[in-house]
């Protein structure tokens, strides 16, 4: 059968894979999308969608449980397990259902199989009817990563899990052990504990969400703590001893280990790229420790080859895929887009309380050689907090104190996953703390904390 040919080819149908291949095809172009697995990907089916929707019920049932601070009675609290997960894996089935009508809509091409690289411009589909090739001049590789599995700590899905597992979960733990505090490893660790696990962190760094800004790191782990989870930073998971129905774990810490038995272990230890069977090889492009090399605008150094997502590198979040996948789709379209800055990609923790960040931490603003001013606000001095019954948290905001340019923000309590794309927004316009402070922020609501947090950084504060 003769090569299929179009303008395009993007191998992954992940947040990056199908916004490209999208943005594409409303330029124009002619796409044709490869998924191996199913539409959307991992974030889509298997992580950022329904994990939210676990967690949503996780904090549902805290709130329960807090009835009477609310002045509201609600007896017999419980959960059902089985309940929660079908919940959450139909939201990641309406949305992934929804990905295949945007395809149709945008007279994407969709070729269910495995590609791998004929030549530069060839791709070979293995697919259930047999082999498809497609050609394309430009060729974006989206395939993503999966979970990093450490020698010995392998997850088998009955006592050692992956988030896979996790999120279609055989039981509820009793005893619970999270290798890794990373914003997996975290979410995870959080849901369960709200559910009544007994839970414990291990984290090999010297804090927890080790990429946070220190001061929020800190701030988290004393919720955490308060939360009933033991949390064991600078201390390693050496070896697991699985007998039938728990796992004795091997925790190392200042040179000695101790030994703690568990029903249940979440390894959430970092990501590994999906670069096998791909045959980059063949093409001549660079894989550096699982990851494909790029430059800011995503391409590989072979010609018409480009790599988005996971596959290309940190940060690992789905919005600063689509957003490469928007760049490369503009780019082979001929427009000129803006490179892709990751200092300029926030991230964002669903746990209890949450954390978001964009931007330089202090220690990074400081070693990257900037005098800086630093403002602080707690969540007790709005509001807004305190009638939400939620006056645990902080937002804190740096600036470069010769320039006024917002260098980064760093935020922990509630919904500051949604408050973060203010700062964002601020450092896309280049704005300074002279347009924050002088931007009326409404009231009562979270955001107050916002301006405050500015204020604060230059000797202005309000309500502290």
């Amino acid at each position: 059968m003769a090569a299929q040919t179009f303008d395009m080819i993007v191998i992954g149908a992940g947040p990056g894979g199908y916004v490209a291949a999208i943005r594409a095809a409303q330029l124009g172009k002619r796409v044709a999308i490869v998924e191996r697995e199913h539409l959307g990907g991992i974030c889509l089916n298997w992580g950022c969608i329904p994990t939210k929707a676990l967690l949503r019920s996780a904090e549902v049932f805290h709130l329960m449980s807090r009835a009477s601070d609310f002045g509201l009675t609600a007896d017999k609290i419980g959960f059902d397990l089985a309940a929660v997960v079908k919940r959450s894996r139909g939201v990641a089935a309406q949305l992934s259902g929804g990905i295949g009508h945007l395809m149709k809509k945008n007279k994407v091409t969709v070729v269910m199989g495995t590609a791998s690289f004929k030549d530069k411009s060839t791709v070979s589909v293995k697919t259930a009817k047999g082999v498809e090739e497609l050609t394309a001049k430009a060729i974006v590789i989206a395939t993503g990563a999966r979970a990093r599995e450490l020698p010995g700590l392998e997850a088998e899905g009955d006592l050692v899990w992956t988030y896979k597992h996790a999120l279609d979960p055989k039981r509820m733990p009793k005893k619970l052990l999270v290798i890794g505090s990373g914003a997996i490893g975290i979410e995870f660790a959080s849901f369960f504990n709200t559910l009544g696990a007994d839970t414990t962190v291990v984290e090999v760094m010297d804090r927890v969400l080790p990429v946070e800004d220190a001061e929020i790191s800190k701030f988290a782990k004393k919720q955490f703590e308060k939360q009933g989870m033991k949390i064991r930073e600078k201390s390693t998971v050496t070896k697991l001893d699985r007998g039938k129905g728990s796992v004795i774990a091997h925790i190392e810490h200042a040179g000695k280990v101790e030994t703690h038995e568990f029903d249940t272990v979440i390894s959430a230890v970092g990501i590994i790229g999906n670069t096998e069977g791909l045959g980059l090889e063949k093409i001549g492009v660079k894989v550096d420790r699982t990851h494909i090399v790029v430059d800011e605008f995503c391409r590989t150094g072979v010609e018409g080859i480009f790599a988005i997502g996971d596959i290309a590198g940190a940060p690992w979040l789905a919005h600063k895929a689509s957003h490469e996948g928007v760049c490369v789709a503009e780019l082979v379209a001929g427009l000129h887009p803006h490179p892709v800055r990751p200092e300029a990609i926030a991230g964002c923790t669903y746990c209890h309380p949450q954390i978001a960040s964009v931007g330089y931490t202090e220690a990074r603003a400081k070693d990257l050689g900037y005098d800086i001013k630093v403002g602080r606000f707690p969540f007790i001095g709005n509001g807004k907090a305190i009638a939400l019954g939620e006056p645990e948290g902080m937002i804190k905001t740096i600036f470069d104190a010769k320039t006024g340019e917002l260098l980064g923000a760093h935020m922990v309590g509630a919904e500051v996953t949604e408050l973060i794309q203010g700062y964002v927004i601020g450092r896309a316009l280049e704005t300074t703390e002279v347009d924050l402070m002088n931007t009326v922020f409404p009231h009562p609501t979270l955001s107050e904390m916002m301006h405050e947090s500015v204020l604060d950084a230059y000797g202005r504060v309000i309500h502290m």
